[in-house]
């Protein structure tokens, strides 16, 4: 169900390509900072419970 996009096509489907590649590293990224962010939050909350025990 591909429209016809004539001379355009090159164009058009590398425009989509780069469209979706972008928005795939946007979210591997966002993965993987979430990630992070949640192990130096467990880090954080582990110092401050050693620091009220002891």
């Amino acid at each position: 169900m591909m429209i016809e996009l004539g001379k355009y096509a090159t164009t058009v489907m590398s425009a989509y390509g780069v469209t979706v590649l972008l928005l795939a590293v946007i979210v591997v990224q966002s993965l993987w900072r979430s990630a992070r962010v949640k192990r130096a939050l467990a880090a954080q909350e582990a110092r401050m419970e050693m620091k009220s025990n002891g």
